[in-house]
């Protein structure tokens, strides 16, 4: 799965990088959160962990216009998708991610990946290692962060999914409180190398693909189901990071700096299979 990841860019670099038409960034949303969003939404975030609002990248037609053209916009959506039929948003919790293999198939998925279909940008992603060798004080694995990112140098387009779900308590339709809208981060099959850190990783899109999962007219599952294909070995690289990341109070550039080998105890080299550090 993938459940922490960092957006470290700010709005106006996404609508360059994303060739984004509108950004939405600065309307006015409604958050699941009880407190303040810290960092605050629509800035660096590096270390983005669900029930946050993230920058995600998508295309509509303008509300109101439906002979209207659709734009592509960066808009704020909740990370822990809620369906439109959902009692409460609470589901939203336990879907961050959605499978590529069964996400057409899935009621709680497929209307939204026939038609909903978004981008999450993200500089890379934290993923948790199981050591075999080395165990906390517990007696339990240790659990090594490590962050993974393109080894190009470009951001991260992770595919994913969004919905729309409508609190009936808020009257007023036109009230920003009366619409949450929530995304969710399609996961496939790790690629060997990454697959040593953990069996899954995000769906990463390719520049030449955004448009036809951008598109809204795109409904031909068959055309989908190609751009849900895993994509070729060897696009990223990954490193151990700082435990630090495994707290979602911790936050800042400092937590994708590399962890000193002299730190690493029992952790799987990923491109190369040798055990690093001491079992203890």
């Amino acid at each position: 799965m993938c459940g922490r990841y960092a957006a470290t860019a700010n709005p106006d670099e996404l609508t360059l990088e994303f060739e984004v038409d509108d950004d939405r960034t600065t309307d006015p949303t409604r958050s699941v959160l009880v407190n303040p969003q810290s960092p605050p939404p629509a800035t660096p975030d590096h270390n983005m962990a669900p029930t946050k609002q993230a920058p995600v990248v998508l295309t509509r037609t303008p509300r109101g216009d439906d002979s209207a053209d659709p734009t592509r916009q960066l808009r704020l959506l909740t990370w822990g998708l809620v369906p439109s039929w959902a009692k409460d948003p609470k589901s939203g919790v336990r879907m961050i991610n959605a499978r590529a293999e069964s996400v057409l198939d899935k009621p709680a998925y497929a209307k939204a990946a026939a038609r909903r279909r978004c981008i999450v940008p993200a500089q890379g992603w934290y993923e948790w290692q199981v050591s075999p060798t080395a165990t906390d004080a517990k007696g339990k694995p240790l659990k090594q962060p490590f962050f993974t990112s393109r080894a190009d140098g470009a951001s991260c387009a992770f595919a994913g999914l969004y919905e729309f779900w409508r609190d009936p308590a808020v009257a007023d339709n036109d009230d920003p409180a009366a619409w949450l809208t929530t995304f969710t981060i399609i996961t496939t099959e790790a690629e060997p190398g990454l697959d040593r850190i953990h069996d899954r990783q995000p769906l990463v899109l390719e520049a030449d693909e955004w448009s036809s999962w951008l598109d809204p007219g795109l409904t031909d599952l068959d055309r989908i189901a190609a751009l849900l294909e895993p994509h070729a070995a060897g696009r990223f690289t990954a490193y151990p990071v700082s435990r630090a990341v495994s707290s979602n109070r911790s936050n800042g550039p400092q937590l994708l700096d590399p962890l000193p080998a002299s730190e690493l105890h029992g952790v799987v080299d990923p491109m190369t299979g040798e055990i690093i550090g001491s079992p203890a």
